[in-house]
């Protein structure tokens, strides 16, 4: 059902100096990054070979992440999984059981389509479902901010 590990999404206290080390010092290269008002989250997408590793930085110690931040420290945050049919992964999670956040996909990052594994459900871990979208579409954020969110609520 998954293709590969899309990206991993680690919860920051601060972009700039998280970037730092990631970019800077790790050397993976910035290939996307955008502020989300509305849910209170900056994000930035760092390649590694074909996958990314997507920092998200809270806005605010009010938002989903600067909560998360708050209960657990920065760190791993939420496990994206890149599959070619999100419709038909979600059937199949469904049909084994397994409890989502999402039961229709909606759109994520970069105008992906994305659905959220309950955490409940993977030993505490926020498992993300992505369906890349066509060539050439704007990035809008939602996923980077709806993961946010989500782990937040599941976690509490």
């Amino acid at each position: 059902m998954f293709d590969r590990i899309d990206h991993i999404g680690i919860a920051v206290p601060e972009l700039e100096s998280a970037l730092q080390l990631w970019r800077d010092g790790l050397g993976m290269a910035l290939s996307h990054r955008e502020v989300v008002d509305d849910q209170g989250v900056e994000a930035a997408l760092l390649d590694v070979g074909e996958n990314h590793v997507e920092l998200l930085a809270p806005l605010g110690p009010e938002t989903a992440v600067g909560k998360f931040l708050a209960k657990r420290g920065p760190g791993l945050h939420h496990v994206a999984y890149q599959v070619h049919d999100i419709d038909e992964a979600l059937e199949s999670v469904k049909r084994q059981g397994i409890a989502l956040i999402d039961q229709q996909p909606r759109v994520g990052i970069r105008s992906s389509r994305v659905a959220f594994i309950n955490p409940s459900a993977t030993g505490r871990v926020l498992v993300e479902l992505v369906e890349p979208a066509a060539a050439g579409h704007v990035a809008d954020g939602a996923a980077a901010a709806g993961a946010a969110a989500l782990a937040t609520e599941e976690r509490n």
